[in-house]
């Protein structure tokens, strides 16, 4: 009897502490560049009706916007001159790489969403 309430004891403790550490790595992964370029390529994929290999595209070049971001324009003041040409680098190269990826409909419609 002793047995087994220790091992049911050692159950609910594992249960408890293996739910509380998928929390808490959920909440740590929403501002991942990966998860926030995978939620995007997943909206877009949906809207613009994306092939796999424009899926792959656009996903990589999402992450680099997003680790550029992070990087270099989070938390800074966005009035500066240096961080306001950095942005602007980034977004140049994400539209970029938005054109040569996607189809004329594509990227206007993308444009369109985005403004």
């Amino acid at each position: 009897m002793k047995n087994i309430l220790t091992i049911v004891v050692l159950a609910v403790t594992m249960l408890f502490g293996i739910q509380t550490v998928s929390a808490q790595q959920l909440s740590q992964d929403k501002s991942r560049p990966e998860v926030i370029a995978k939620e995007e390529t997943a909206k877009l994929t949906e809207a613009l009706g994306l092939n796999g290999d424009q899926g792959r595209t656009v996903f990589r070049a999402l992450v680099a916007k997003e680790v550029g971001y992070q990087k270099n324009i989070a938390g800074k003041n966005i009035n500066e001159a240096a961080v306001s040409a950095e942005k602007n680098k980034l977004d140049k190269q994400l539209k970029e790489a938005m054109k040569k990826t996607l189809s004329a409909e594509q990227y206007t419609k993308w444009l369109k969403m985005n403004n």
